[in-house]
């Protein structure tokens, strides 16, 4: 499609540009038909079968609440992971950002070395990496940390040091000048322009860790988990229903400090 030239009420003409809407459209269609046949993708069998979803629904409601009780120990678990591991991971995090900032560390190779292994880490799925823990570690609530530890690291870091790259270096280098080491420079000019979305970055992280944590006990990694697979095993749905309840419960109240704490540092 050639470019076509529009004439404006003032006389002047304006070139506009082909559009490539169409092809677009063309690709996407064939991505999702290429999709489509290599999945093995059938909606006569989601139509068929998706009723069964709502039918464990259905023996969801409602909860057994006799079992709260035993929720309990494992809902702490899960959030004591995800406390601990959220935070190893967040400070481990500043380091290995601070090296990985372009205007800060000069060495292209340093930096290059630095976000191939962010890039590396952030491959691994926090299920294999809890899986992985548990083979190293035992099982356990100590594998799960582990893996949220890792995950948060990875997620956290990449988001801190492009954070660090378009933080205003004036005052760094006016401290530099004035005779000031890098680290005290980075301290008292860097630090805090990137200290609140930091902040906001690890709460962030810290409210997606509990729901992930939720799950890791599928491998041995303890926490919810643990019962929940087994009450999924045993078909015990109301039970599992009652422990969905409560880690909606706690993940509602996470959100909420976690949104006022957000709210203060802006």
């Amino acid at each position: 499609m050639k470019n076509r030239t529009i004439t404006l009420a003032n006389g002047k003409t304006v070139e506009q540009p082909k559009s490539h809407a169409l092809l677009i459209l063309v690709l996407v269609l064939a991505a999702l038909a290429v999709s489509v046949h290599v999945t093995g993708f059938q909606l006569s069998v989601l139509i068929r079968g998706g009723y069964r979803f709502f039918d464990i629904l259905k023996q969801m409601v409602p909860p057994d609440i006799s079992y709260l009780d035993k929720v309990w120990g494992p809902l702490f678990d899960t959030i004591k992971m995800s406390v601990l591991g959220s935070a190893a991971g967040a400070v481990l995090a500043v380091p290995f950002s601070v090296i990985a900032s372009s205007n800060i560390v000069k060495n292209r190779v340093v930096i290059s070395i630095v976000r191939i292994f962010y890039s590396i880490v952030r491959t691994l799925p926090t299920l294999v990496t809890a899986l992985i823990a548990t083979y190293i570690f035992g099982l356990g609530t100590f594998a799960g940390t582990i893996a949220i530890g890792v995950f948060t690291f990875s997620y956290v870091g990449k988001l801190l040091y492009e954070q660090i790259e378009t933080v205003d270096m004036g005052a760094y280098e006016a401290m530099e000048a004035l005779g000031a080491t890098r680290f005290h420079a980075f301290l008292y000019s860097v630090i805090p322009q990137i200290l609140p979305g930091y902040i906001s970055n690890c709460l962030f992280c810290f409210e997606g860790n509990v729901r992930y944590a939720a799950i890791l006990g599928y491998v041995g990694a303890g926490g919810l988990g643990l019962i929940i697979n087994e009450k999924v095993g045993w078909r015990e749905y109301d039970k599992v229903g009652m422990i969905l309840l409560t880690l909606f419960g706690a993940v509602v109240v996470i959100e909420f400090v976690s949104h006022q704490i957000r709210k203060k540092l802006t």
